[in-house]
C-alpha cells in the first residue's frame, strides 16, 4: 500500500485469454503488500480477442479495479450490452462521438481520485481522431478533477508512443504503452515528472507468438494460408509496471518494470514439427 502522500499503482499489460486471467489472479493473490490501485488492459482477455462481462467480473474479483481497451475492444458484440454498465471499464477516447462506452474514468483509490484515460494510436492502425488532440480535449476536464492522471496509449509504432510521452510530460502522472505484447526496457521518469514506458508487455502465454499458438501463426506467415489464431498453451508470463505517484503534485516518483514468470518449461513440440503442419 502507498504511504502518506505516495500512491502505489500497478498497471498490467494486455491480458491474453484464460492463461492471462489465471496468472493475474495468482500473482495478485501472492502479493504480500497490495498496491492502492490495480489497472489492466483487458481487450484480449476473452480467448485473445475482446472481453466478456464474465471475464471482467473474474478479474475484478482477483483484484483489478479498472480496465482499459484498444483495437480489439469491440471484437465481441456482447460488449455493447455492458460497456456502459460496468464501472471503470473504458475504451479508447479517440473513437468517434457516439461510440458506446467512455474513453476515461475517475477511479477512487483510498482517499484519492485517479483519472484514467485510454487512447489509441493511428500509425499502422485505424484512421481515428488524433490521439494527441483527443488527449488535449479530455485533459482539459480531467485535470480539474485530480492531479493524478494515468494514460494508456494503445499503439503499434514506438515513435508514436514516445511522442505521446513527451507531449504529455508534466501534464499527466504516467503514459504507459500497450498493444505490442512485448515489454520494453525504457521505463523512466521524463524530465517534467511523467512516468513512461513504450510497452508494459502482456499477461499471458510465454511460449507463443505474442500470446498466440505457433501453429496458426506459422500457417499464416510461412504458408500464407488463412487460419484462426488460438491462444498458446504452456507457462504464463505476467508483465506490467509499478508506479509510485506523489499525491500532492501528481508527479511520478518511480516506475519499475514487473515480470512474473510461472514456469520456464516449454512445449514439447519442436519448431520444425510445427512448421510442417499442413
Amino acid at each position: 500500500m502507498g504511504l502518506n502522500n505516495i500512491l502505489q499503482v500497478l498497471f498490467l499489460g494486455d491480458i491474453i485469454g484464460k492463461p492471462g486471467r489465471q496468472v493475474v489472479r495468482r500473482y495478485l493473490a501472492g502479493l504480500p503488500n497490495k498496491p492502492d490501485l490495480v489497472i489492466a488492459n483487458a481487450e484480449n482477455s476473452a480467448h485473445g480477442f475482446g472481453t466478456t462481462e464474465a471475464n471482467l467480473i473474474e478479474l475484478r474479483t482477483a483484484g483489478v479495479q479498472a480496465f482499459t481497451g484498444g483495437n480489439h475492444t469491440f471484437d465481441r458484440k456482447e460488449l455493447l450490452d455492458f460497456i456502459d454498465k460496468q464501472i471503470n471499464v473504458i475504451r479508447p477516447a479517440n473513437y468517434p462521438d457516439g461510440t458506446p462506452g467512455k474513453g476515461y474514468c475517475i477511479v477512487e483509490a483510498g482517499q484519492h481520485k485517479v483519472a484514467l484515460l485510454n487512447l489509441i494510436g493511428r500509425v499502422f492502425m485505424e484512421p481515428l481522431e488524433s490521439p494527441f488532440l483527443s488527449a488535449d480535449r479530455y485533459l482539459a476536464d480531467l485535470e480539474k478533477e485530480t492531479k493524478i492522471i494515468i494514460v494508456d496509449i494503445h499503439a503499434e509504432a514506438t515513435a508514436e508512443k514516445v511522442a505521446m510521452g513527451l507531449y504529455l510530460d508534466g501534464r499527466v502522472s504516467a503514459v504507459l504503452g500497450t498493444h505490442t505484447h512485448v515489454q520494453t526496457a525504457d521505463d523512466r521518469i521524463l524530465p517534467e515528472g511523467t512516468a513512461y514506458i513504450t510497452d508494459a508487455g502482456a499477461c499471458g502465454p510465454a511460449d507463443g507468438i505474442i500470446g498466440m499458438g505457433k501453429e496458426g501463426v506459422f500457417r499464416r506467415m510461412i504458408k500464407q494460408l488463412p487460419t484462426r489464431f488460438e491462444v498458446a498453451e504452456g507457462p504464463a508470463l505476467l508483465c506490467g509496471v509499478m508506479l509510485n505517484i506523489d499525491t500532492a503534485t501528481g508527479k511520478a516518483i518511480s516506475i519499475e518494470r514487473v515480470q512474473y514468470r510461472e514456469s520456464t518449461q516449454i512445449s514439447a513440440k519442436s519448431t520444425q514439427e510445427i512448421i510442417s503442419i499442413g
